[in-house]
């Protein structure tokens, strides 16, 4: 019985915590967007343009 004397302020104190970050990433937009994160990995990166080849005539 006596752990409850320890628990509770124990669980108290995390459920603070959780809901000091939860209002702490609203107020950072954490969750302005949230279908972009998931879909930029299944998207195609745009092309590089080809560099030149190197002129082997031309010093560096």
């Amino acid at each position: 019985m006596n752990i409850l004397l320890v628990l509770i302020p124990v669980t108290l104190v995390v459920i603070g915590v959780a809901v000091a970050l939860f209002f702490w990433a609203v107020n950072h937009q954490q969750f302005d967007d949230l279908d972009s994160p998931g879909v930029l990995p299944l998207m195609d990166d745009s092309p590089e343009p080809a560099e030149a080849p190197e002129d082997p005539s031309t010093p560096p």
